[in-house]
């Protein structure tokens, strides 16, 4: 185990964030989590960089203040967190999130409190995290168990131990580790499959998406002029390659936020603030989202959708085969990063402008006025079902077959 942690720790930080000699690395990491957060930081030194600063985070607290604390309080983000954040851009930071939450930690809590939190933070954190969705920054997004949290993916367990324990086989297969391999070599050979499949989009000069599965998913999405797809290794604004999520499966890019008409069934959960939303249901007429439902977790859709304007209209597209790694696992992580790397997806909200052609240069109005949108969030939800079909078409108007049966056509 000792051996396989430390695989993984130097695989973020030679491929995850591709961290360069003499730059400072920047660990986001639960307390829970500490014990892989310092053999991060370790790998971070080994690699030359100029020091590591690790941001702790405390779920548990946070409920405790949530269920604690005046509602006013949370529309207040402190000044000196706001002064750490902008530090490490200034500084060129390499960043490293290490996301392992208990999917149901703040079910119960007040939702006007999650609501008031979550603009606080997002409007104060505008200009951060407009460079981390450019490429300004490197970094990338992992996961590693926690209790809560496996004991959540693996029910039927014996006790949390031994749900940590599976946990962590099915995140070492997710991100290509074993007992035997390179996986600085295995994530070389991912990355360059999928450039294949980024490369055969970006040829076809699609405009438009239309998605159907026997859910009832019956969904138009038009892509904007210029947009480019993207997806495994990225290259930030240093012109160093970086992928941003471990694991990925998946291509993106963004599509035109007034163009997405027609009705889309989730496929899978949704995990949001600490809540699970099920059963989403959701109509879309020139873009924005006129009719939505969940059979669980209404409210904090709701929630979601009303954050601000752009919630109501996508900003991401993405497509991921059925029989990815992940998906023919059979299980379901509750956790974002893993779930929307076993289905096709979409997300709510703010666009990455470096899925458009120049989009990394142009400020808020041009992005609009070229059919990117923005927003204070930005949240996948998996749509992917193993009969999902979809079909690009061109501005000629002939069409392209995309997926048949859940999968990538042969390309």
């Amino acid at each position: 185990m000792d051996k396989l942690l430390n695989k993984y720790a130097k695989l973020v930080v030679k491929t995850g964030v591709n961290l360069q000699k003499g730059q400072l690395l920047v660990i986001n990491s639960p307390i829970e989590c500490a014990d892989f957060a310092r053999r991060v930081a370790k790998e971070g030194f080994e690699a030359g960089c100029s020091d590591v600063k690790i941001n702790w985070s405390d779920e548990k607290f946070s409920r405790i203040r949530f269920d604690g604390a005046a509602n006013e309080i949370f529309d207040e983000f402190p000044q000196y967190r706001y002064d750490m954040f902008m530090s490490f851009k200034e500084k060129g930071a390499a960043i490293v999130s290490i996301h392992a939450s208990d999917p149901s930690i703040f079910k119960g809590v007040e939702q006007d409190k999650l609501r008031r939190a979550q603009m606080a933070a997002g409007q104060a954190l505008l200009e951060y995290r407009g460079a981390i969705m450019n490429n300004e920054l490197r970094w990338c997004v992992v996961s590693i168990p926690t209790p809560a949290w496996a004991s959540k993916v693996f029910k039927d367990t014996a006790n949390a131990e031994e749900a940590v324990a599976k946990l962590w086989q099915a995140i070492f297969s997710a991100v290509r580790i074993d007992e035997k391999n390179d996986p600085i070599e295995a994530w070389s050979k991912h990355t360059a499959f999928m450039k294949k499949a980024t490369d055969f989009l970006n040829r076809e000069k699609l405009v438009s998406l239309h998605y159907t599965n026997g859910l009832g998913t019956d969904l138009t999405v038009k892509l904007p002029e210029g947009h480019i797809w993207a997806g495994g290794a990225e290259i930030a604004a240093d012109k160093v390659e970086f992928v941003a999520n471990m694991p990925t499966e998946e291509v993106y890019s963004l599509p035109d936020r007034n163009g997405v008409d027609g009705v889309v069934y989730a496929s899978k959960p949704l995990i949001y603030q600490g809540n699970v939303i099920d059963g989403i249901r959701l109509v879309f007429k020139e873009g924005k989202v006129v009719e939505y439902s969940a059979t669980k977790g209404q409210e904090v859709l709701k929630q979601l959708l009303d954050t601000d304007d752009g919630a109501k209209h996508l900003g991401e597209v993405a497509l991921v085969p059925y029989d990815s790694p992940i998906s023919n696992s059979g299980i379901l992580f509750y956790n974002t990063l893993f779930d929307e790397n076993a289905a096709c997806h979409l997300a709510f909200g703010k666009a990455y402008p470096t899925c458009l052609e120049g989009g990394e240069r142009m400020d808020t109005v041009e992005l609009l006025q070229h059919g990117v949108n923005d927003s204070l969030v930005h949240e996948d939800f998996m749509i992917g079902t193993e009969d999902m079909e979809i079909v690009g078409t061109k501005a000629d108007g002939s069409t392209v077959q995309i997926f048949t049966r859940g999968n990538f056509v042969e390309f």
